[in-house]
């Protein structure tokens, strides 16, 4: 992809850029490789140990003698600090050099991707997957945890990525140069809300709602875009800015959930917020292009988020601020925290309730052989076990567990990675007082929605007394869905079809006699969890097709 034509494949990052180098005992040819095969960049870095390229202006936030500071979130430090505290308050990674190591470090959940090939004592990095595969020596080799995870959880867990030779650093996460040891490590620091456990303030939900005031005094001299669905945290969300007196617009689309809802709900919640609204229509015959074009954009790390592709497009020419509710459902109402999981009696209940809170539910039928399910199952059950093991025992475990892994890996790929890099997006729910706030707050004043409905009326009682997709309790009215419609049967058939001549014992033999009848046999999975089983191996079938003339051996490790 290091051609004209490669390069006017990436998107534009005017807020958020790209960024790629190396550190330590590093090839320059290495570095040249990796230059050359992504976006066009100009140096913001060069030393014999530590290079680093960006996409646009990239000024360091600290620069004194050889020692510098770097960072590329959305947010960045005024003064050098340790990478750890960078990390978790301001949620960026960043390469820092105090003179005596050389740091490159995640942010403190992880939301902005930092990926690498490590090669003994150096490392080669890149915000963007797919320029670090130009290294590869060979054919790429399949991780098939990776896509263990990516088919029952719906996105790669820990460092895992599609190949097993590009990591990604996982959050509150660093790599190491010592420059007096000519060494790389790798460390993992516990954030700021591990190493302090939140005992239970008391916090009250109006003080909840003024900290919130205080998030968007930060931001106030922006135009605000505040999209609206009919759940919690966009109510909440656009709640605070009017009452801040903020220029807002409000816009809605549909989650394509059969249902619509959110749609109906939006408009009752901004016609009594008296905010502009807007609806962004979805087209059912443009669904497979959208489809394909976030699973690329996206790098195949995720299969949600096809249904936003439409509405990113629109913001990127709004000329507004993102105001997006990531984390708030975790933070402030047990989402994905079951019953089982909060009264759990030992460690091992405990952590198979989360996972399987997060995993898909079985299918109608069996979508997967004996054997591969068997696998993928043991496989998810070990990667979870590590990429949690930090949270163990932690007050705040269960909200934290769904924080670090699914918000991170998945939920966050919609602001991060489709609204940015182009346009900027906040998320006051991770702002640093607002979620030490309400992570003191336990689980149980949380339980079934309590403490944020208290939160809601304190915002604005007659928005808080709305109807809601999160306590839906009248009869609900069914459209169609787009990705269920024929365009979508046919893209998905095809993506099936690909991974029964590629890799047929993935598949079980219902499956495969469902996919041999043809598109419209696809009609007969309308259940949610069919839905998301059909969605995560049709973008395995879609990587498979992309990948097909640079993937090595196909064996899955059942087999």
């Amino acid at each position: 992809m290091g051609d004209a034509a490669g390069r006017a494949e990436w998107p534009s990052h005017p807020v958020r850029p790209y960024v790629c180098g190396a550190l330590g005992d590093f090839d320059p040819e290495r570095v040249d490789m990796l230059l050359d095969a992504g976006p066009r960049v100009r140096p913001a870095l060069k030393t014999s140990v530590a290079t680093l390229f960006s996409s646009g202006p990239l000024p360091p936030y600290h620069r004194e003698g050889r020692m510098y500071a770097f960072a590329w979130g959305e947010r960045s430090p005024r003064e050098l600090t340790s990478w750890i505290s960078a990390a978790e308050t301001y949620e960026t990674p960043g390469l820092i050099d105090d003179g005596e190591q050389i740091t490159l470090h995640a942010g403190g959940l992880g939301l902005v991707d930092v990926f690498f090939v490590r090669e003994g004592d150096a490392v080669y990095f890149s915000s963007l997957l797919a320029p670090l595969l130009r290294l590869a020596s060979g054919p790429l080799s399949v991780d098939w945890g990776a896509w263990a995870s990516i088919i029952q959880v719906t996105f790669p867990l820990g460092e895992a990525t599609p190949y097993t030779s590009v990591r990604r650093l996982s959050g509150s996460s660093a790599l190491v140069y010592g420059r007096k040891s000519g060494r790389m490590t790798a460390e993992r620091r516990l954030p700021r809300w591990l190493r302090t456990e939140p005992f239970e303030a008391g916090r009250s939900a109006g003080e909840i709602v003024e900290l919130l005031h205080e998030v968007y005094k930060g931001f106030e001299d922006r135009p605000l875009l505040v999209p609206v669905s009919g759940g919690y945290d966009s109510r909440l969300l656009c709640s605070i800015a009017v009452a801040r007196g903020a220029d807002i617009e409000s816009w809605t689309t549909s989650p394509d959930d059969g249902t619509d809802t959110d749609i109906a709900f939006a408009r009752a919640i901004t016609r009594e917020l008296g905010v502009r609204h807007r609806v962004v229509e979805q087209n059912p015959a443009d669904h497979p292009a959208d489809v394909l074009a976030v699973a690329r954009r996206l790098e195949f790390l995720t299969p949600h988020h096809a249904w936003y592709a439409p509405f990113a497009r629109e913001i990127h020419k709004s000329g507004r601020t993102l105001i997006d509710g990531l984390a708030g459902g975790p933070l402030l109402k047990n989402f994905m925290v079951s019953g089982d999981a909060i009264h759990a009696s030992s460690e091992a209940e405990r952590q198979a309730a989360l996972l399987s809170s997060l995993s898909l539910g079985a299918p109608s039928v069996p979508f997967l052989s004996e054997e591969a399910s068997a696998w993928i199952a043991g496989e998810v059950r070990s990667a979870f076990a590590e990429a949690t093991s930090m949270l163990r025992g932690h007050r705040a475990q269960l909200p934290l567990s769904v924080l670090h892994t699914r918000t991170a890996r998945a939920i966050a790929r919609s602001p991060v990675n489709l609204v940015g890099p182009e346009s900027s997006f906040i998320a006051p729910f991770i702002d640093p007082g607002f979620f030490d706030a309400a992570l003191s707050v336990g689980v149980g004043r949380k339980d079934k929605g309590r403490f944020y409905r208290e939160v809601l009326h304190a915002a604005n009682p007659r928005v808080a007394a709305l109807p809601s997709t999160n306590v839906v309790k009248q009869p609900l009215r069914r459209v169609p869905l787009r990705s269920s419609a024929a365009p979508a049967r046919a893209h998905d058939h095809r993506m099936l079809t690909r991974i029964a001549e590629s890799v047929p014992d993935l598949l079980s033999d219902h499956l495969r006699g469902v996919v041999a009848e043809g598109p419209d046999a696809l009609t007969r999975f309308t259940g949610w969890n069919d839905r998301f089983w059909v969605r995560g191996l049709a973008l395995f079938g879609a990587w498979l097709h992309d990948k097909e003339n640079s993937l090595g051996d196909l064996t899955p490790p059942w087999r």
